[in-house]
C-alpha cells in the first residue's frame, strides 16, 4: 500500500496527514503605494471568492496595521481559511521580513509574516510583489509553459520576476527580481530609491513624467506645460494621460522616448537571462495602442547580437491589478504544503 504523505503545518511545526483539499480558501494580499488589496481564492486558480480594498496608511508606523486590518476583515467574512500570503514592493527576505522598499519609504525591517502569525493562528508568508506577479503569470497567465521568462510590471515604479528553469528566481536572500533598479543612465533622472539613473526613472509612471518634463523643457510640449502651470517641474503623469486622452500630438515625442528606454532595459534583461518570452504588464503597458509593438520593434537593436539570435516575443500580461494578490494566494497554498 502506498505510504500516505505527511504534510508539515507552518504553525508550531506540528505534522498533519491532511493536505489542503481543492476549494480550501487562502488569502492573498497585494500592498501598493496607495492601496492594499486583499482577496480570497482557492490558491490554485484566479477565481476570487471575496475581496477587500483599503488605502495604504501614509504613516510608516501604521503600515503593518493596514495589512492586518485587511486580513482580519477577510477572515471575518470567509470561514476555513488555511493560509495567508502578502506581497509588498521592496526587499523581502526568505523569512518574510521587509528590509527596504523605495516606494514605501520609512518601512524598514518589518517582520510581516511574523506579525501575521502572531495576530492570526494561520500559516503566513510574505514576498516581493514582483515575485508574486511572476508566479501568477507563469502558473496561470501569459508565461505559462515557459521555463525561462521575464515578467516586468510598469506602474508607479517597476516590478518584476524572473523565471529560471521553471521556477521564480528568489536569490540568496530573497531579493532577486528588481529590474527597475538596474543602472541604465548614470547622468539621468533621480529614482525614488535615491540613486540617479535607474531604469525605473525612465520606464515607470514616474519615469514617464520625467521624460515629459524633458520634452517640455525643450519647448516641444507647450500644451502639457500650460496644463502644469508653466513649470516643467510641475508636470505629472496625469498631465501626460490627459494629453493622450485628448489625442494631442505632443505625446508622440514623449512616447517615443519612453518606448526606447523600455526597450533598452528589456534588451539588457534578455542579454543576461536568455528567456523564451518577456511579459509586460502594469497599467503603463497599455498606455497607447501598439505600445508593446513599438517596444518590440526596438528590442532587437538593444540586445548584443540581436539580429543573430531568435526573436524573443514580448507579450501583454494576462492579469491586471489583481496579479499580485492572486500570486500571494498561490504562494500561501504552496507555503502551507511545502514551505
Amino acid at each position: 500500500m502506498a505510504r500516505q504523505k505527511v504534510w508539515r503545518s507552518r504553525v508550531g511545526g506540528s505534522d498533519t496527514a491532511t493536505a489542503p483539499h481543492p476549494g480550501t480558501p487562502f488569502i492573498g494580499v497585494d500592498v501598493g503605494g496607495t492601496k492594499i488589496l486583499g482577496i480570497v481564492t482557492d490558491g490554485i486558480t484566479a477565481s476570487i471568492r471575496d475581496r477587500v480594498q483599503e488605502p495604504t496608511p501614509k504613516n510608516p508606523e501604521r503600515f503593518a496595521d493596514g495589512i492586518l486590518a485587511v486580513v482580519g476583515e477577510l477572515l471575518d467574512r470567509v470561514p476555513g481559511v488555511a493560509g495567508i500570503g502578502v506581497g509588498v514592493p521592496g526587499l523581502v527576505d526568505h523569512a518574510g521580513v521587509l528590509h527596504y522598499g523605495p516606494n514605501v519609504q520609512g518601512v524598514l525591517g518589518l517582520d510581516i509574516a511574523g506579525q501575521l502569525m502572531r495576530r492570526f493562528p494561520l500559516p503566513a508568508v510574505a514576498e516581493n510583489d514582483g515575485y508574486l506577479t511572476a508566479l501568477t503569470e507563469h502558473r496561470l497567465g501569459a508565461a505559462r509553459g515557459h521555463d525561462h521568462a521575464i515578467i516586468v510590471t510598469q506602474g508607479t515604479g517597476i516590478g518584476g520576476g524572473l523565471i529560471v528553469n521553471g521556477q521564480v528566481l528568489r536569490g540568496a536572500n530573497g531579493f532577486a527580481g528588481e529590474p527597475g533598479h538596474m543602472l541604465i543612465d548614470r547622468f539621468g533622472h533621480r529614482c525614488a530609491c535615491g540613486r540617479v539613473g535607474c531604469w525605473e526613472a525612465v520606464s515607470s509612471g514616474a519615469g514617464l513624467a520625467n521624460l515629459a518634463r524633458d520634452v517640455a523643457a525643450e519647448g516641444k510640449a507647450p500644451g502639457i506645460l500650460t496644463a502644469a502651470g508653466g513649470d516643467p517641474a510641475a508636470i505629472r503623469g496625469e498631465h501626460v494621460a490627459q494629453a493622450l486622452a485628448e489625442g494631442s500630438p505632443e505625446v508622440e515625442e514623449i512616447l517615443a522616448r519612453f518606448s526606447w528606454w523600455v526597450a533598452q532595459g528589456i534588451g539588457s534583461l534578455i542579454a543576461l537571462l536568455d528567456p523564451s518570452i518577456v511579459v509586460l504588464g502594469g497599467g503603463l503597458s497599455a498606455i497607447a495602442d501598439g505600445f508593446i509593438d513599438q517596444v518590440s520593434d526596438q528590442v532587437t537593436d538593444a540586445i548584443v547580437g540581436g539580429r543573430h539570435r531568435p526573436v524573443v516575443p514580448i507579450a501583454a500580461a494576462d492579469f491586471g491589478p489583481e496579479a499580485g494578490a492572486v500570486g500571494a494566494a498561490l504562494r500561501a497554498r504552496d507555503f502551507v504544503i511545502n514551505g
